[in-house]
């Protein structure tokens, strides 16, 4: 018998995480009451699930190579409250396959500056249905170069200003890939609204709008190149824009062997009277060259696009203020008569698959699929719609 224990222990042990998962729950009531408990007793494979509520100086470190944590019913809030795992974040992911879902991030502070919502070191990480708020990063990433990073209908806002940070909503370092969608930023404040350094970017139909309030540098930026592809997105700059830049690209010098810039379907907004640069690509920084290639976007406001940006452009239009709907109410359409549907470039042979979007941001956070119009029409969004923001609903 002792013998018999003991090999069933060991086949116990050698069974696949994914038949060993357990669920564990956290919250008032509960067995396990605090998310840092639960951080300390998940195994691999295992979700854990946070029940409503508010969560005050309640971090952790998740040391695990494979879990989900997803919040029940109304989004748990996780309010740093002065309090942070390592002096880096909230929550520190640090080298795994992670799911996290329905979790909102408060108030991350820490001594250096660099408070994050999320640091995410190594591996795979995939956010959704979640929320940064006034965190010094919303997430930040480390630099290495096998790691991806993957956020989905969520929200990035309310930088801090403090005066003390140059935070940005999402800062992504040297990590081989990442890709945001469905998502929305505003609200920023010195920082950029998305800072990316990865190998490649897939940035398509989200909401980077900073909004009256925000008062962010650059929305969308790029500084050691790599591949980037955005399609289908609203990028706006306030009035209060600390730089005329909306999207920037090689600032800093290449750190891949491959750069390209791909700007398709955007719509792109200056709200100031100081005229914008709708895209900048420091193509000086880059021996080997860039290749650029716009299609079919909507410019919006005093400023240029195309006039000196490098590479090969066709279907960019370009619309003085008070021709889109209403960026007050968040509308940003043509009218169903504007003489501009129609007016875009075949996309076709341009060696490029994916400039035609499928989607389209929809608000308050996440995408509708798009069904191709009979007439395409430049800019992020193809039909006429009115969005309600103070019910969060979408006509058409």
């Amino acid at each position: 018998m002792p013998l018999l224990a003991a090999l069933a222990t060991l086949l116990i042990l050698l069974m696949p995480a994914s038949v060993r998962a357990d669920t564990i729950l956290v919250g008032p009531g509960e067995a396990v009451v605090r998310i840092a408990d639960a951080a300390r007793l998940a195994r691999d494979g295992d979700t854990v699930l946070i029940l409503p509520g508010e969560y005050r100086g309640d971090v952790a470190v998740w040391l695990q190579r494979n879990l989900t944590i997803r919040g029940v019913g109304e989004r748990p809030v996780l309010i740093a409250d002065g309090a942070h795992a390592e002096g880096k974040a909230i929550w520190v992911i640090r080298d795994g396959d992670f799911r996290i879902e329905n979790i909102e991030f408060r108030g991350a502070r820490v001594p250096d500056g660099n408070g994050a919502g999320i640091r995410f070191e190594r591996g795979r990480l995939e956010v959704r249905d979640s929320a940064f708020l006034d965190n010094q990063n919303g997430i930040l990433t480390a630099n290495f170069e096998d790691a991806e990073l993957v956020v989905r209908d969520s929200l990035f806002a309310e930088a801090p200003r403090d005066g003390t940070t140059l935070g940005h909503l999402l800062y992504v370092g040297r990590i081989a890939r990442l890709e945001v969608r469905g998502s929305r930023f505003h609200n920023g404040h010195e920082g950029h609204l998305i800072k990316s350094r990865a190998r490649e970017n897939e940035i398509r139909y989200n909401l980077i709008y900073d909004g009256p309030g925000g008062g962010a540098s650059y929305e969308l930026e790029f500084p050691n190149g790599g591949d980037a592809l955005v399609v289908g997105n609203v990028i706006g700059q306030s009035a209060a824009t600390q730089n005329p830049i909306l999207v920037a690209y090689g600032a800093e010098g290449p750190a891949w062997p491959r750069n390209r810039l791909v700007l398709s379907h955007n719509t792109l907004i200056t709200e100031g009277l100081r005229p914008a640069w709708f895209a900048r690509v420091w193509d000086e920084h880059f021996p080997a060259g860039i290749d650029v290639l716009t299609r079919n976007n909507l410019t919006s406001g005093f400023g240029m696009f195309t006039l000196r940006l490098p590479g090969n452009h066709a279907g960019n239009i370009p619309l003085p203020p008070g021709v889109l709907g209403d960026p007050s109410t968040l509308d940003f359409t043509l009218s169903a008569s504007s003489s501009l549907r129609g007016l875009v470039s075949d996309a076709r042979g341009t060696g490029r698959d994916g400039l035609l979007p499928t989607a389209e941001f929809a608000f308050p956070v996440g995408t509708s699929p798009l069904t191709p119009p009979e007439k395409w029409a430049p800019g992020a969004f193809q039909a006429p719609h009115v969005i309600d923001v103070r019910t969060d609903s979408l006509t058409r």
